[in-house]
């Protein structure tokens, strides 16, 4: 048996002479890698409108009122896609993220109905808003239209992100 240390000091091949001959690690993987920690501070930001879609819901249950359906569908589905999307994300499935960015633009879309549906309109609540009054109740439908908005811009960038990620984990195409 060869011991490890060999009295001439430095074992034969990596006195850097070696270099030409050593494994590069393809680009893609650093791209996937990349893309998999954008996508998860992505989805840290989608929980955090998640979190803000909640609130209404639960003041209206909390105050007794009635719940709004197309709001509770589209937190639900929401919620969903994140569980889906971290899943994807961790485990690097490419049928996951698939799930989670279809799931994820329902939800947006459900959400864009929802604030379309409570006729909430940028001159009707400024109008509001400027009476001090109507501000206390408006309060929510102005977050709940901000809210939408910046899941929209954020979907957006979702979509662009897992894409990119799923066509970076894929394998290459060989040429024939």
């Amino acid at each position: 048996m060869q011991q490890r240390r060999s009295l001439a000091g430095r074992p034969s091949g990596t006195d850097g002479s070696d270099f030409s001959y050593r494994m590069v690690v393809d680009s893609r993987y650093q791209r996937v890698a990349q893309g998999r920690s954008r996508l998860r501070a992505l989805i840290l930001i989608q929980a955090v409108v998640q979190l803000v879609a909640a609130l209404p819901l639960i003041l209206s249950v909390w105050k007794g009122e009635a719940v709004h359906a197309l709001s509770a569908l589209s937190l639900a589905i929401g919620i969903f896609s994140l569980l889906v999307g971290e899943l994807g994300r961790r485990r690097s499935r490419a049928g996951l993220l698939r799930v989670y960015l279809v799931a994820s633009s329902v939800s947006i879309v459900v959400s864009v109905a929802c604030v379309f549906k409570s006729n909430l309109t940028f001159e009707i609540l400024i109008q509001d808003i400027q009476n001090a009054q109507n501000w206390e109740a408006k309060k929510l439908e102005l977050l709940q239209g901000s809210r939408v908005f910046l899941g929209s811009v954020l979907q957006v960038v979702v979509i662009k992100t897992v894409i990119s990620l799923i066509h970076n984990m894929s394998p290459p195409k060989r040429a024939s």
